[in-house]
């Protein structure tokens, strides 16, 4: 007899369903798992027994065979535990195995029989509703599966209830769906004293999506700038929330079935890795340009990044996902991410101040900024030097002006972008291509002639002309124009990378 369990495997966010098949045979005591299983699954022996033995069970002797279906697909995590227990039982007749085939099962053993949490609860919700079974996972994240379904999740703390709960002699309570967090604020802009050009360039960023790079000496608030940044983005609507869910629950990082109204803010350490920023390792995971998906991705010091590093995340931010490719799977992760970066003008950082600079300014600007390639430089939308923030200007009351009214602007343009965009695949100014942007990003006459002269003095790329057509088209948003004109053109121009100063 063969004893069958319906769990899943992941490659990225993709669910792919898995058959974990168990036969008990006559010959020497054994117990072995096939089927392309990492070393966490074929860890799961152990984990196995000790947790029928918990129970009071002993694994018969028999040779018992676990193979996991389809064979060549790759089985990674140790969420296959409880899947391959389930089966094991079944075909020990301690349980119904004909009664399993309408459950799809996920989650680690612990040594004593208890039901443990392992990543992706969330998605393999979806795909057990999508083929009309219910889900078996762990208690503490029974809360993260209802945001999947309303029935048919059953979150079981320990195998002793769940085998209790399938007979029918004891029933499972069907968890409350995770709380939904309010979007996060982090510092007001009232905090920042001065810097109007940066502001204006950073609510712009905010309206329509667009990269930026602050460039200026240490302490001129660029990173507090940048921490503002959550306090002006509108919160993610339902299907946003769903998706960068799906992300972090992939990732292991859904909290007790918690999610957030709030756009991912990611902020790596410069040490970071290509794996780290981008996705990838021994098991594949996604990278911070994929756990800030929808949200920002802040980049401090970033000339500090390896550079190769830097250059991984080229096509990400052009693409809007990351393709993790390996000999044995091929793996994307969505990575529609905002890019936010912030920098020093040379390694001292006061190449604008003589009286400060170090010995080797200027050369040691053009050094220091050639760090971070030109490719990469061209996809950041907005450029702005930052400059000192003087005593007198820290003196000052706080400004008049907030987050809250900053906040309020950029929902307006986000919601004329929503209303212009709807039925394409398109979210805002930023992802503005082909038809569409020609349609709605076309500036008039006097626009068009201003802009054909400076792409021609610039030098501008192709994809330099068409992201300064879309900031362009947000600052008409913010300012409620129908039509780019000559002073949204300037005003994007402005905004342009300028070469370092000699």
């Amino acid at each position: 007899m063969v004893a069958l369990v319906q769990t899943v495997a992941y490659l990225g966010l993709e669910v792919r369903a898995v058959e974990v098949q168990c036969q008990l045979a006559s010959g020497l005591p054994a117990f072995q798992i096939v089927g392309l299983p990492d070393k966490a699954v074929g860890e799961s022996r152990e984990r196995v027994r000790a947790a029928l033995a918990a129970m009071g069970l002993a694994l018969p002797p028999k040779r018992i065979t676990v193979n996991m279906s389809p064979a060549d697909l790759p089985k990674e995590g140790s969420h296959f535990d409880l899947p391959i227990s389930l089966a094991l039982l079944a075909a020990m007749g301690i349980t119904d195995g004909e009664q399993l085939s309408e459950y799809v099962a996920v989650g680690e053993l612990a040594l004593d029989g208890r039901i443990v949490a392992a990543p992706g609860a969330l998605p393999a919700a979806i795909h057990a509703g999508q083929n009309e079974r219910s889900l078996i996972c762990p208690a503490a994240q029974g809360a993260e599966a209802r945001w999947a379904s309303e029935t048919g999740i059953v979150a079981a703390p320990d195998l002793v209830s769940l085998l209790n709960h399938l007979k029918g002699t004891q029933q499972l309570p069907v968890p409350d769906r995770g709380r939904v967090a309010d979007a996060a604020i982090g510092p007001d802009l009232k905090q920042v004293k001065g810097q109007e050009t940066a502001k204006r360039a950073l609510e712009i960023a905010a309206a329509g999506g667009h990269n930026l790079l602050f460039v200026g000496p240490p302490g001129a608030g660029k990173s507090l700038m940048a921490s503002c940044l959550p306090g002006i983005l509108p919160p993610l609507t339902t299907e946003e929330i769903l998706e960068t869910s799906m992300v972090q629950s992939v990732a292991g990082l859904l909290q007790d079935g918690q999610i957030s109204r709030a756009r991912p803010f990611r902020s790596p350490h410069h040490s970071a890795s290509i794996a780290a920023l981008t996705g990838g390792g021994l098991k594949i995971r996604p990278g911070e340009v994929s756990l800030g998906h929808l949200g920002v991705l802040f980049l401090d010091e970033l000339p500090e990044f390896q550079r190769n590093a830097l250059d991984s995340l080229r096509q990400p931010l052009e693409t809007g996902e990351v393709s993790v490719a390996r000999a044995n799977a091929h793996v994307t992760f969505p990575a529609r991410v905002q890019l936010v970066a912030a920098m020093n003008p040379c390694r001292c950082g006061h190449l604008s101040d003589p009286a400060l600079a170090c010995s080797r300014a200027p050369k040691c600007a053009a050094d220091y900024q050639s760090k971070v390639s030109g490719p990469l430089l061209d996809r950041i939308d907005l450029h702005v030097e930052v400059e000192p923030v003087s005593v007198r200007d820290l003196a000052l009351p706080p400004p008049a002006e907030g987050s809250a009214e900053v906040a309020a602007r950029v929902r307006a343009a986000r919601d004329i972008q929503t209303r212009r965009l709807a039925g394409t695949p398109m979210r805002d100014n930023a992802g503005l291509a082909g038809d569409a942007l020609d349609r709605f990003a076309t500036p008039d006459d006097a626009g068009r002639d201003l802009l054909m002269q400076a792409a021609e003095k610039m030098r501008l790329s192709a994809r330099g002309y068409t992201r300064l057509l879309r900031v362009a088209r947000t600052i008409a948003d913010l300012a409620g124009a129908e039509s780019v004109g000559r002073t949204h053109v300037a005003e994007a121009l402005s905004y342009r990378r300028q070469a370092p100063r000699a």
